[in-house]
């Protein structure tokens, strides 16, 4: 996998805020300035020190290939999306020791963040694997890293939700509780929507059986099912299925690698993890000096 270029012009925002992080208004790295020779050549390889899934290497050729770093040669060993084993060497870098010493901190910070998110995913995709039943990422992304960490949950096998608040309407308990709560605030919301943003994606959170039914009304393309027991899950599939097939069904909260299979196998068509992007750990990635 490849960024978009989306995703490249937000990979080149985080990069320059990093650089100013790291290197200070002087742009300078003092340690290797004061000890390394300006003309010393050298190699290093990014190297797994854990099992798990490869994602970010654009962003590390993004890290290497600034102006706080020129004349240094990029080559990925591995692709985006890979599965790589402890030992395995995912990327080399070669050039002046200066610049891969002042870039190595910050090329590891992207590679294994995001590989930790692909690698957390993965473990989710696998663990309904023979389902019909997709993983789905949520909003809760750190500020200004969402279209890369969605990026990451791609390379994983799982797939996007909305990216943000503009494509798409999800009617949440919470615009409910605005609106009064209860089936009358699905009505209302439901009609509003269907008045004025018929051709938008639509899904409605419901948190009661007794609900369903209502929420069904404005024809949603996914109704959400939130914290609802397999049991709860299992009755509104066998509703669904018996009135209303045109309507997905999304399973979200409390969703654990320990409870995920039982989830999909309930028979709901998504399960929404916020964990893959807000509780992911780094994947143990190193950079290992070659002379």
């Amino acid at each position: 996998m490849i960024f978009s270029p989306e995703e490249t012009a937000a990979c080149r925002r985080l990069v320059e805020m990093a650089w100013e992080e790291d290197l200070g208004p002087q742009k300078v790295d003092l340690t290797s300035q004061a000890i390394i020779p300006e003309d010393l050549q050298g190699q290093a390889v990014f190297v797994a020190r854990a099992p798990g899934v490869v994602a970010g290497l654009p962003a590390v050729e993004l890290v290497l290939s600034t102006l706080h770093s020129p004349l240094l040669e990029f080559q990925p060993l591995v692709q985006d999306g890979d599965r790589v084993r402890a030992g395995d060497r995912l990327a080399t870098v070669a050039g002046l020791m200066q610049f891969i010493l002042m870039a190595e901190r910050t090329a590891l910070n992207f590679l294994q963040h995001l590989s930790g998110i692909a690698t957390m995913t993965r473990r989710f995709v696998d663990a309904i694997n023979g389902l019909p039943c997709q993983i789905l990422d949520t909003r809760k992304t750190t500020p200004g890293w969402r279209l890369l960490e969605k990026y990451a949950v791609r390379c994983g096998g799982g797939h996007n939700h909305r990216m943000g608040l503009y494509d798409g309407i999800l009617i949440k308990d919470n615009h409910l509780a605005a609106l009064g709560g209860g089936k009358e605030a699905i009505r209302k919301a439901g009609s509003a929507v269907r008045r004025n943003w018929d051709q938008v994606f639509l899904e409605i959170e419901v948190e009661k059986l007794d609900q369903l039914e209502v929420a069904v009304l404005p024809i949603p393309r996914v109704i959400l099912l939130d914290n609802m027991s397999l049991d709860q899950l299992r009755e509104a599939v066998g509703l669904r299925n018996k009135n209303w097939r045109f309507s997905q069904l999304e399973a979200s909260g409390g969703i654990t690698l320990e409870n995920v299979r039982a989830v999909a196998e309930t028979g709901v068509n998504r399960i929404s993890v916020g964990a893959l992007t807000h509780s992911a750990p780094a994947l143990d990635i190193a950079l290992d000096y070659e002379w």
